[in-house]
């Protein structure tokens, strides 16, 4: 941003007295700080002597450790799980009493971690990198010699230099000013550049609009304005996850059903006859770690890490896993014009002569005024880029004086020699300062800011350039209409997610008016709908009515975006902030959601759960596709691991109760799981689907799975008490096993047949060869070995068979009536 913005009434808008509030008992104030009297300037900075004193009393700038966890967290955090812990044990158990095939479930928590882990640190290692690239390097002047240092070797008291585009990196005061602006957005969420002068405040996370200088530093390290910021909203939290919430959920009930079912279990195998206690113990970890749906915590990782994969091909850097489920679920995009509706510069839309001035002669004016400053402002580089140099009688006028732009004048200016040899003097800028009060054409300026339009008036100065009244009386000439760009693929992008169901809110600091006419060009549903969020509501009720009854809010103020989203919240709505400054940490840290772009403050990528590290907005589409194919596709597939969990609950009480062996070895679940559930969950998560996603995880998928696992233990069971009557002798105890086994994977493949509808070529193609590969394990010997599984004679096996068709006939009957008394 290059140019003072000016307000509806083209006065200068004073900056703000306060920023955000950090919390309830501190505020910082970067306009009106508490500073001690300014340091005596010392022109050629510090000694090398001065600065090694600094160092050693520790006055250097150790800025805050970021947000983002550190590897001994991320480990931390994916190794010691309730998941881990239950599996843990079971798998350090059988290590010492069954053969290897008996301990395979134990390899799912190494792959578990590790996908967690690697993602985790893939994410920190790319956002570390880009804070790298990122860094501004500060030049400061030391023993009289200006150098450029890193932002972290700075001490208190060092004399920093500045200049167009450089940031303040520590607070200070300013001691050297030339014209002087500094852009404090990032900090006060306000757009209008602040001129300062020696002696004034400047603020860490401010940058240099215009002019130049340099400040003292005052504070530094945690110190510092922003870093205090920064570091109140880097306490680490993780994204609601309702998938992860819920199998969490489930594995708590389960860690309490297994505490009595093992007791039992235990009791019952050691008080049967002709088994020995290590037989007794594998059977009974056997029937315990089935409860456990260990495949779809697994499951959930691997989709979630093929997504950040995904998503990172897009520059979208997705920090925390559930991140992608999260905006699957958000019903409200909160986004801020700059950046996302709209690119950084301006075009000439329109030049209106005034007053019977002529169009050509003024298009030469407006060429040859844009040869006269070196730096220009946005405004001025529109147009330039409209009227390039080289043109009409360009190399005939010369330019012989320049001024430039000044927010406090709100005008630039520059004198020519014109071909024919009149020198002339002409200033641009603000209408309302170069007009006379109530002049006519501010009317019609007033219509052109409506629709969300810069108009800035050229006008011919009667004295000299520089003179203090260089403005009155001058004569207007026309009027250069300026408009910002949008983005090519910002409609898209505001299509979709009205498309897709969800609502879009633009907050922003600019006019409201100004601000909804160019979302209203973008196809904004609602665009007319627009608020000054200074006549807001603060109670918190009404400010929620408010936000769902308009779609554009100008005027904003950082702690405003707070209590927007926390209205917004508390009437049910799932929201997804985007922001990329200082004074959006606060708020993106509150909503459900953080967007933040990669160009961003430092503060705001730590902060939030996405990073959009191309800067484009039109990436979050990407990102709500691949979340709703994530979410929607585990919701579906969870039932085959959940109606495992059942039925193994229901196995091992049934077996409790009859005091029978009990039918399966470890090796025999992981078989079934791996063929029913693991493989083809993980290719049926992988498939596209476009379901928005819906609440209530947990319920929605028991309504399936409850029915489907008691039908599968029921069959099972029926099967091994029919083989237990039917065999004898040697050999018996696995030939039972052997029937059972046959029963439930055929009842798993029939509950596999019905998530994988609607079928297509490979979902067939699927189901098919997960039938096949159990076929090759029956018939292949080493591997009948391998899984202790053998088909003994011919009538039990077909009994067995039987009961599974049985079975598959009454899940069929049992998944329609609940899908048409539930919905599904």
């Amino acid at each position: 941003m290059t140019q003072r913005a000016l307000d509806s009434s083209g006065e200068q808008t004073p900056g703000p007295s306060r920023p955000a509030m950090i919390d309830a008992g501190t505020e910082l104030d970067p306009v009106h700080p508490m500073e001690p009297p300014p340091p005596a300037h010392r022109p050629d900075g510090l000694s090398t002597a001065e600065v090694a004193e600094r160092v050693a009393r520790g006055e250097v700038n150790d800025v805050p450790v970021r947000s983002s966890r550190s590897l001994t967290e991320i480990v931390r955090a994916n190794v010691f799980t309730r998941f881990n812990l239950i599996i843990g044990v079971l798998w350090v158990i059988m290590l010492f009493v069954a053969p290897i095939q008996d301990s395979l479930f134990g390899f799912v928590i190494v792959a578990n971690t590790g996908i967690g882990i690697i993602q985790e640190w893939r994410a920190k290692k790319t956002l570390d990198s880009l804070a790298l690239i990122g860094e501004a390097k500060p030049t400061v002047r030391r023993d009289g010699v200006a150098a450029e240092i890193s932002t972290s070797e700075i001490v208190l008291g060092d004399l920093v230099e500045l200049g167009p585009g450089d940031k303040v990196v520590v607070d200070g005061t300013v001691a050297e000013d030339d014209s002087l602006e500094i852009d404090e957005s990032l900090l006060t969420g306000e757009a209008d550049p602040v001129i300062k002068r020696a002696g004034d405040p400047v603020m860490s996370g401010s940058f240099v609009v215009a002019g130049g200088g340099a400040f003292t530093a005052t504070k530094v390290g945690r110190e510092a304005y922003a870093a205090q910021l920064a570091e109140e909203a880097s306490r680490f939290t993780l994204v609601h996850s309702e998938l992860r919430s819920g199998i969490s959920t489930i594995l708590k009930y389960v860690t309490w059903m297994m505490v009595p079912t093992s007791i039992g279990l235990i009791i019952s195998q050691l008080v049967v006859k002709d088994n020995n206690f290590k037989d007794s113990v594998a059977r009974t970890v056997g029937g315990i770690v089935p409860m456990i749906p260990e495949g779809l915590v697994l499951l959930t990782s691997v989709a979630f890490a093929i997504g950040v994969v995904r998503l990172g091909r897009k520059q979208c850097l997705v920090q925390e896993l559930p991140a992608i489920e999260g905006l699957a679920r958000v019903d409200v995009v909160c986004l801020d014009k700059t950046g996302t509706l709209t690119e950084g510069g301006m075009d000439v839309t329109e030049v209106r002569p005034l007053n019977g001035s002529d169009a050509a002669y003024v298009t030469q004016v407006l060429r040859t005024f844009g040869s006269s400053d070196p730096r220009p402002n946005a405004s001025l580089q529109a147009i330039i880029d409209a009227y390039p140099a080289g043109g009409g009688d360009a190399e005939s006028w010369t330019v012989t004086d320049a001024m430039p732009f000044s927010s406090a004048r709100k005008y630039s200016g520059a004198a020519f020699t014109e071909a024919d040899g009149t020198a002339t003097a002409w200033l641009l800028g603000a209408p309302d300062v170069l007009l006379a009060e109530g002049d006519a054409t501010l009317t019609e300026i007033g219509h052109l800011n409506e629709q969300g339009l810069r108009v800035l008036l050229l006008a011919r100065a009667r004295g000299e350039l520089n003179a203090p009244g260089a403005a009155a009386g001058a004569a207007p000439t026309a009027l250069v209409v300026l408009e910002q760009r949008l983005r090519p693929d910002a409609g898209d992008t505001l299509a979709y997610f009205a498309d897709q169901n969800v609502a879009t809110k633009v907050i922003s600091g600019d006019n409201a008016v100004s601000v909804g006419a160019v979302a209203g060009k973008l196809g904004l549903a609602g665009a007319e709908n627009t608020l000054d969020a200074r006549r807001l509501p603060t109670d918190p009720d009404e400010m929620a009515t408010a936000m769902e009854q308009n779609a554009v809010f100008g005027r904003v103020t950082p702690q405003q975006k707070r209590d927007m989203v926390a209205a917004l919240q508390s009437r049910g709505h799932t929201v997804a902030m985007t922001g990329d400054g200082v004074n959006d940490v606060l708020a993106l840290k509150d909503a459900d959601i953080g967007v933040s772009m990669g160009s961003g403050s430092e503060a705001t990528r730590a902060v939030a759960q996405i990073v959009l590290l191309n800067n484009s907005f039109a990436t979050l589409p990407s990102v709500v596709a691949e979340g709703r194919r994530v979410i929607g596709n585990i919701t579906r597939v969870a039932t085959l691991f959940l109606t495992k969990t059942v039925y193994s609950v229901l196995l091992a009480i049934l077996v409790v109760c009859t005091q029978v062996e009990y039918p399966f070895l470890p090796r025999h679940l992981t078989l079934l799981s791996t063929l029913t559930i693991g493989v083809p969950a993980f290719f049926l998560a992988l498939a596209p689907n476009k379901e928005r996603a819906q609440p209530h995880f947990v319920r929605r998928v028991m309504r399936y799975a409850i029915p489907s696992g008691v039908i599968a233990a029921a069959a099972t069971f029926a099967t091994y008490l029919v083989a237990r009557h039917h065999y004898s002798g040697e050999g018996a105890l696995e030939a039972e096993t052997s029937a059972a086994t046959l029963t439930l994977f055929l009842v798993s493949m029939w509950v596999l047949a019905i998530i994988a509808r609607p079928y297509t070529w490979w979902r067939i193609g699927l189901v098919a060869a997960m039938g096949l590969g159990f076929l090759i394990v029956l018939v292949v010997p080493w591997l009948q070995d391998f899984f202790a599984l053998k088909l003994v004679g011919a009538p039990m096996p077909w009994t067995a068979v039987g009961i599974a068709v049985a079975a598959a006939a009454l899940l069929e009957f049992t998944w329609r009536w609940v899908g048409r008394r539930f919905g599904a």
